[in-house]
């Protein structure tokens, strides 16, 4: 395996993010379901599985930013590209505040603001990665050494943090509501981080070296339940033990290895097939996918919405059914946001090149 070239986009990456949305939607979908259904073995099964989707969102997103980062240092464009990641971070908690809003009053009960959902976790991982990981983008290899540690030592406090009690109780704990505070899964970001900061100074092969050596951590981290459940107080051991994450992130380091070696079989020139185009679509804009299943799923538009109309009546084959049209529903909603940002990006830069003499040239310029 050589090493990608410095522009080259880790294709893997997306797939492992268009793969966490289908079952991101999957899961969600669950609301349609039956309530004795939802006590299944099939449906325990399947939260199980869909427990890897959000250290998968998590470990891409810290990956993405270092692995840009460090690939902008030697190039003289990290500045940009520290501004580019720090307004990636905001755009993320602007639509987690809007789902927040389609959800709960806030209006009238503004507490709903700081509940911390994916989304919300997500931006503030970013943003306490993103100044650590810019500093130490032109030194991969600190920042990689930074980042591991910083990773364990979150896993390594996530029990303590369950004491956790006033403000501090909304970032790091589920005792005000919180879906997914910092602790444990601000972790999952910095292990990202770690790979990608890998993949940007060694490559491709680098990579895999990297994932299979947290693969072994994950591993050893795994077998290790008890010792590391006794070393706490209790606890919720399937929330924030080092155990629980340790296998989390595991699984989701040897999916992402598979893709990884799928990714190298796959010639860069081929064109893709229409899998590799439906998954990468939901890859590249999980955010919008994100928002528009959540408000098909959710929201009332004129009395209608999934949940609504199905909500807690569904057997198997009308779930299966009602889910893939949600995510053909959500498919073409992300397709159409794509078009009209790349039309209004076309009619802006038209614009600027029209603009008179130098102020045309400067603004009109690629990036």
């Amino acid at each position: 395996m050589n090493p990608l070239p410095t522009t080259e986009r880790v294709r893997a990456i997306d797939w492992l993010r268009g793969i966490a949305v289908l079952f991101m939607i999957q899961c969600h979908a669950l609301v349609l379901l039956r309530p004795d259904l939802r006590q299944s073995g099939t449906t325990k099964f399947l939260l199980k599985m869909d427990g890897l989707v959000a250290p998968a969102f998590l470990f891409s997103a810290g990956f993405a930013l270092a692995l840009l980062l460090v690939r902008s240092a030697p190039s003289g464009k990290h500045g940009e590209r520290l501004g580019r990641n720090f307004r990636r971070a905001l755009q993320v908690l602007g639509v987690a505040t809007l789902v927040n809003w389609m959800w709960f009053p806030l209006f009238r009960e503004p507490r709903w603001l700081v509940r911390m959902d994916i989304l919300h976790c997500v931006g503030l991982s970013l943003l306490i990665v993103l100044p650590i990981a810019a500093a130490l983008a032109s030194r991969p290899r600190v920042l990689q050494g930074v980042a591991l540690a910083l990773a364990l030592v979150t896993f390594f406090l996530s029990p303590l943090g369950e004491a956790a009690r006033g403000p501090w109780a909304y970032l790091l704990n589920k005792t005000t509501g919180a879906v997914f505070p910092l602790l444990p899964w601000l972790g999952f970001t910095w292990l990202g981080a770690y790979a990608g900061a890998v993949a940007g100074e060694r490559g491709r092969a680098g990579l895999v070296r990297a994932l299979l050596f947290l693969i072994g951590l994950g591993l050893v981290g795994s077998l290790a339940a008890e010792p590391l459940r006794d070393l706490y107080p209790p606890h919720k051991f399937f929330v924030t033990n080092p155990s629980n994450a340790a296998e989390r992130w595991l699984w989701v380091c040897i999916v992402l290895l598979g893709l990884v070696g799928l990714e190298w079989r796959t010639a860069s020139s081929a064109p893709p097939s229409r899998v590799r185009r439906f998954v990468e679509t939901f890859g590249t804009s999980s955010m919008s996918a994100y928002f528009f299943h959540e408000a098909l799923l959710y929201f009332r538009i004129f009395g209608f919405s999934f949940e609504k109309v199905w909500g807690n009546q569904s057997g198997w084959a009308r779930y299966a059914l009602l889910t893939g049209v949600l995510i053909c529903l959500t498919y073409g909603l992300c397709l159409a946001l794509d078009r009209v940002r790349n039309a209004v990006r076309q009619g802006v830069r038209l614009l600027l090149e029209n603009l008179p003499g130098s102020v045309g040239e400067k603004f009109a310029r690629p990036r």
